[in-house]
Order: C-alpha cells, then structure tokens, then sequence
C-alpha cells in the first residue's frame, strides 16, 4: 500500500516506542516524514532503521522539547517550512510518571502536565496553519485507556489524557468546515519504553490493582506496531470519515 505517496507527516515522540513504529509505517506506505523527539539519540536508531529499509530518502529528523515554546516555534516550525506544507501531524511525544497522589510534588505534576498535554497543544498550534492550507490535514493526538479507567498512581498522566481527549474533540469542530479531521488513539497494554519502566512507587503499591491493566486477547502486551497500523488507517484517506472521537486499542484489557 502506498498511502502516503506524497502526503507530508510530523511525528513526535519519534525518537522510541509507538512514535518510532508510526515512522516506519508511514514511510513503508511512501510518506514523506519528520521526525521529532527530545532524544538525539533515539533519532539516529529511527534513521538507522529507515536506511536498513530503504526508506531514509524521505526521511529527516529534528530535536524538538515539546513542553517549551521557543524550541517549538524554532524545530517544529523550521522542520514544517522546509516540508514546504503539512498533511498529517502525529502528536505520539508524551511521558508517563507514577506517584502515589498525596505525595506528588507540583514540580511532578507540571512536569507530567508541560510534556503531555501542554506539548501537544504546542506542536498543534505551530502545526494548524500549514495543516489548513491544504484542506485535508490530519491530527492524531495520543490520549490513553486511562482517559476513562481508573489506572492507580498515574492521576497526573491520567489527567492530562483526559485534557488531550476533550483537546481533539474541540479542534474537530472548530476547524472541521476547513477539512482538518482531529483523532485521539487510546492505546492501552502495549509494550514500549515508556509501559515496562513507568517508576511505581517502591512502597504502598497494591499489585491487584495494577494487576486489572492486562490485556484479555494475545499474549502479554502487544508491539508498537500495532498502534502504528491504526494510526495508519486513522490519518489515510480509509479514515476520511473519521473525526472528534477516540480509538481504543488495548486487547480488551478494558473491556
């Protein structure tokens, strides 16, 4: 399938896990792509990746901290003009940080709330001119399953879930006369970086209540891949009937 063929995408987050996946899949499918994460390092295994698959030709990278303006304005904005234009924007950058809720610092939460859901709204905003122009843009913001089920010790990243959900539903409308579609993808039991370490407090963690995050189909957690395949869908003409709502993908962990 050739999807893409031609069609401009920005992806954050790119740089490991889902975001990287999302890379691959839309560069397979002849997409044209920028990818952006905090990480440099992380970015050079993406690269790598695409020269091991014959697709870096369209590819470059650009290192971006989503939570602060300026570098928004200067690596998002910059990787957007040299694109010449934008179809797609894939807003995967996010952190996930577990605390017990009576013990978490302001610091922790602003830090949760300045990447997650601040740094979507950010990368959205220097994105929304050029996705506009063309008529057609897309926007994939990631919310979770915990944007609807309780999922213990994560109130702040179950927060700002929430805030990226209610985010994409208002864009949808606001912008949908333009042609600009607005979905939010809740993964939820998929294995990354960000799920295998999420920092659980080391005392007063109950394990029967992170015992009900499991998925009931499969095998364990499934590959980023998976979530890359929707997103795939989601932001290719077989979504163009697709806006202000969420896809839930966990293995019926939330059944």
């Amino acid at each position: 399938m050739n999807r893409f063929e031609g069609r401009k995408t920005l992806i954050t987050g790119a740089g490991s896990g889902i975001g990287q996946a999302t890379v691959a899949r839309i560069l397979e499918e002849g997409g044209v792509v920028v990818a952006a994460d905090i990480n440099a390092d992380g970015l050079e295994v993406t690269r790598q990746r695409a020269e091991e698959a014959g697709t870096a030709d369209r590819l470059s990278i650009t290192t971006v901290d989503i939570s602060n303006e300026d570098s928004v304005r200067e690596n998002i904005g910059g990787a957007i003009e040299r694109l010449g234009g934008l179809q797609v924007l894939v807003n995967a950058a996010g952190i996930l940080r577990a605390s017990h809720t009576a013990e978490t610092s302001l610091e922790f939460w602003n830090t949760v709330v300045g990447i997650n859901l601040t740094g979507t709204f950010l990368v959205t905003r220097q994105a929304l001119p050029a996705l506009l122009e063309n008529g057609q843009g897309v926007v994939v913001n990631f919310s979770s399953t915990s944007a609807h089920f309780a999922h213990p010790y994560m109130a702040a990243y179950a927060a700002t879930k929430g805030g990226i959900r209610s985010f994409t539903h208002a864009i949808a409308l606001e912008y949908a006369k333009q042609g600009l579609r607005a979905v939010a993808v809740e993964p939820g039991s998929i294995a990354s970086g960000m799920t295998s370490n999420p920092g659980f407090p080391e005392e007063g963690v109950d394990p029967t209540l992170i015992g009900k995050l499991y998925p009931w189909i499969g095998e364990g957690f499934a590959p980023p891949e998976d979530v890359a395949g929707v997103i795939a869908m989601l932001a290719s003409d077989d979504g163009k009937f697709v806006t202000g709502t969420e896809i839930r993908i966990d293995g019926g962990t939330h059944m």
